[in-house]
């Protein structure tokens, strides 16, 4: 079974940066591709970005690319969200989820999820 663990969130000024990192385990976890997700209180879950574990691709909702990076460290199976002149707007819970489809956006596509892991910026 596949497990996935947040960290890195907290409170942070708008124009602050955070790192979040999500733990994967689990059988044959490198064969997924991983991506990031928020929710905000009284809103759905979107997307933010996702990557692939082989090569490292990446790709990104239009809200946060040029200012969230998503990164992965294959020997520690764990990829991160750099997050960067962060808003009041990107206050959300985060998630990481994994897909066996690399470049899905709906979390229905995503199989697994971590517990997420509360990001809260103040202006």
């Amino acid at each position: 079974q596949v497990q996935l663990v947040e960290s890195g969130g907290g409170l942070v000024q708008a124009g602050g940066s955070l790192r979040l990192s999500c733990a994967a385990s689990g059988p044959k976890i490198n064969t997924y591709a991983m991506g990031w997700f928020r929710q905000a209180p009284g809103k759905e879950r979107e997307f933010v970005g996702g990557i692939r574990w082989t090569a490292g691709s990446t790709y990104y909702a239009d809200s946060v690319k040029g200012r969230f990076t998503a990164s992965r460290d294959n020997a520690k199976n764990t990829v991160y969200l750099q997050m960067n002149s962060l808003k009041s707007e990107d206050t959300a819970v985060y998630y990481c989820a994994a897909t066996s489809r690399y470049g899905s956006r709906w979390p229905e596509a995503f199989d697994y999820w971590g517990q997420g892991t509360q990001v809260t910026v103040s202006s």
